[in-house]
């Protein structure tokens, strides 16, 4: 990746806070989307917010011409949504190149309490695995896919566990500042200023959510317990783990992360970290020797966590959307 971080916004704190706050994330005009329901195997839904047009008919309709056009499927990060700037990015290079965009928002993120005592988690593979099965169903266009953050470490598992069947639904997957070491990850966001800042801001949300579903279930897990978290490691051992089958937080995190398996990859994927990001620490990165042919990886120096701020005061976040769509595009038929 091509990417020089602009002189006035140093280091990776900076190069993460101020995108994901003040930075242009898209260009008039603005954006709107179309919300569309799924309900799952399991009696619960998930919402899909599809870019400035209706979604596609089911099959058995007539089949609108531009639905040949390229679709790419974002899944958002840790309580991600439509409106994350990433997000926002992401949609406008799909616009800008004609791409039809869609975002699944996994369970609990749309702004509506999912219904099942499940919410989701970072190596959701299962999921990733029906809902693009579903768009595959309803795309008769080439389907791409990006993944930022969370977002990213799933649908890399989800490659990972494919194997040579990912390429049946997809043509190429991109994963963008995802810890793919989950430790590693969980250690460094529960460390200093760290555990100050971004700890704070994602138990925020968390923690009332995990109460709401409590009391949509009760009994579910120790509400008290849960109440008194510090960090995500705490969250997670008493939430993420035991609602979603792992004993718990270490076992969360080791079967979850996407790096020990990647050399299992059997589509083009793109694996992008910046080597400053204050989540997802420079050694825990994978190493060329440690991914399989299929993997090209991208380690700027710069960035921060999702941020790549380009341009003059107060910069904008679209320039590495635009490096991946660049590098998604050379996989389209």
């Amino acid at each position: 990746m091509n990417y020089q971080a602009p002189g006035w916004l140093p280091g990776g704190h900076a190069q993460t806070i101020w995108p994901a706050l003040m930075s242009r994330n898209s260009p008039a005009p603005a954006l709107r989307f179309q919300r569309e329901r799924w309900q799952t195997p399991d009696a619960d839904f998930i919402d899909v917010d599809w870019l400035a047009e209706a979604p596609p008919k089911a099959p058995t309709d007539a089949t609108p011409a531009n639905i040949t056009r390229p679709l790419l499927v974002l899944f958002h990060g840790l309580e991600g949504n439509t409106q994350s700037h990433s997000s926002q990015a992401f949609a406008s290079m799909a616009r800008a190149r004609g791409w039809a965009f869609a975002l699944p928002h996994f369970r609990g993120c749309s702004g509506e309490l999912n219904l099942a005592p499940r919410a989701y988690h970072s190596g959701d593979f299962e999921e990733i695995d029906w809902m693009l099965k579903r768009f595959q169903a309803r795309w008769k266009g080439p389907l791409i896919a990006a993944g930022v953050s969370l977002g990213g470490n799933a649908l890399m598992r989800w490659a990972e566990e494919s194997g040579s069947d990912a390429a049946r639904s997809v043509h190429a997957v991109c994963s963008v500042c995802s810890p793919l070491d989950l430790a590693a990850a969980g250690r460094a966001i529960g460390e200093g200023f760290n555990r100050l800042v971004y700890t704070r801001m994602f138990l925020r949300s968390m923690v009332p959510k995990a109460l709401e579903k409590l009391a949509q279930h009760p009994g579910l897990f120790d509400g008290e317990r849960l109440r008194q978290a510090k960090n995500l490691y705490e969250f997670d051992n008493l939430f993420t783990a035991p609602l979603h089958g792992f004993r718990d937080t270490e076992d969360y995190w080791a079967r979850a992360s996407a790096k020990p398996h990647l050399r299992h990859i059997r589509v083009p994927a793109l694996v992008l970290n910046a080597r400053n990001d204050p989540f997802v620490p420079a050694h825990s990165l994978p190493t060329q020797t440690e991914v399989g042919s299929h993997v090209t990886l991208w380690q700027p120096a710069q960035g921060g966590h999702v941020g790549f701020p380009r341009g003059l005061p107060p910069g904008h976040v679209l320039d590495m959307p635009d490096q991946v769509c660049n590098w998604l595009a050379t996989h389209l038929p």
